[in-house]
């Protein structure tokens, strides 16, 4: 049975993932393609005190983030199987730069095992990369109480662990700066240069 393609923006607070997400939804949708949005956390609650509680105990606060994702699991699967795109705003590679990289290299191994195990691996990973302090005006500019996480020091040490894990997993890594027109024309490039058939024709195209 086809199966649709799993996408993750990736990167920061404040690099603008949502605001891609949607830009590129809308793109693909134009070339025909039925496109599925998602967002990490999956349930506000336990998104929440995954936060409150990864500053302190970055292990706990990845468990909750784990623990989300395994729940939304069935959800996601099910809209992989409906739709020849899933966009999801966040996958458990957040977890292992956010929680992953305040851990000692053995537990952050075995935290690398345990996101693969509970939840989807994403087929593509758009990084959007940005300077932590730009990150910071914008968080800034929000008008809203910054989260536990979104803190200078924090930003600065997670835009280096997805830069690792970006140079692992040979991901389309995008200056986040750009104007979001000229993010979504590198976005799709990029998806169209790693697709193949059959999964590159929309679906209602498909024999």
């Amino acid at each position: 049975m086809s199966r649709g393609r799993l996408v993750a923006v990736e990167g920061i607070d404040g690099a603008g993932k949502s605001t891609l997400v949607r830009a590129l939804a809308a793109a693909m949708r134009r070339r025909g393609f039925s496109v599925a949005v998602r967002r990490e956390p999956s349930d506000p609650r336990l998104g929440a005190l995954a936060q409150s509680v990864s500053r302190g105990d970055p292990w706990t606060g990845a468990v909750y983030f784990t623990v989300d994702r395994y729940l939304a699991r069935p959800r996601l699967e099910r809209a992989l199987r409906r739709f020849d795109l899933v966009l999801s705003d966040r996958s458990f590679y957040s977890t292992l730069a956010y929680q992953g990289s305040a851990l000692p290299p053995r537990e952050e191994r075995r935290l690398s095992e345990l996101e693969r195990s509970a939840s989807v691996e994403p087929d593509h990973v758009i990084l959007l990369e940005i300077p932590p302090a730009e990150a910071t005006r914008r968080l800034g500019r929000r008008g809203t109480s910054r989260g536990p996480l979104e803190r200078r020091r924090i930003q600065e040490r997670v835009a280096r662990k997805y830069r690792a894990l970006a140079r692992e997993g040979r991901w389309t890594v995008l200056d986040g700066r750009a104007p979001t027109r000229a993010l979504v024309a590198e976005a799709v490039q990029s998806l169209g240069r790693r697709s193949g058939p059959p999964r590159a024709l929309p679906r209602r195209q498909r024999a």
